[in-house]
């Protein structure tokens, strides 16, 4: 499993007239989790697309818990518990300042070679970054 945090604060472009975090930003925080991820194992999203891969997203699903508010600091934990094949999964989970947990999501992602725009493996040169950063689960997988 790799599992990273990152804090973000809410701005105000972000909010409806009630402050709450307009649903749809919500997809750009899990970006920002996912491209977090992938610099904390060593390899950023550009370098990625460098090589030729591109990561589409393919299915998203969200759970809101509680809203998130205008100004409020907000912990995105993010979440790989799978070593990938054609697809990675990325998992997240949103809390507020107070340490609640305010919404669960999850995305799918696939490898798709840029040059043929066809669906790939995770290639080679990524999975070494995600293997060389896997830490066993609770449950020792």
């Amino acid at each position: 499993m790799i599992h990273t945090t990152h804090s973000i604060r809410v701005r105000y472009a972000e909010t409806d007239p009630m402050k709450y975090v307009y649903y749809g930003n919500y997809a750009e925080y899990f970006e920002v989790g996912r491209v977090e991820l992938f610099r904390s194992i060593g390899i950023s999203y550009d370098e990625i697309e460098n090589q030729g891969i591109w990561l589409p997203v393919s299915d998203y699903k969200i759970k809101y818990i509680r809203p998130a508010l205008y100004d409020q600091k907000l912990e995105i934990h993010t979440y790989v518990k799978k070593i990938p094949g054609v697809r990675i999964e990325f998992e997240y989970e949103i809390y507020n300042e107070e340490h609640i947990k305010i919404t669960e999501a999850s995305t799918t992602l696939f490898f798709l070679d840029a040059h043929t725009n066809k669906v790939i493996r995770c290639p080679d040169f990524l999975m070494e970054f995600i293997e060389a950063n896997w830490k066993k689960d609770e449950a020792g997988k």
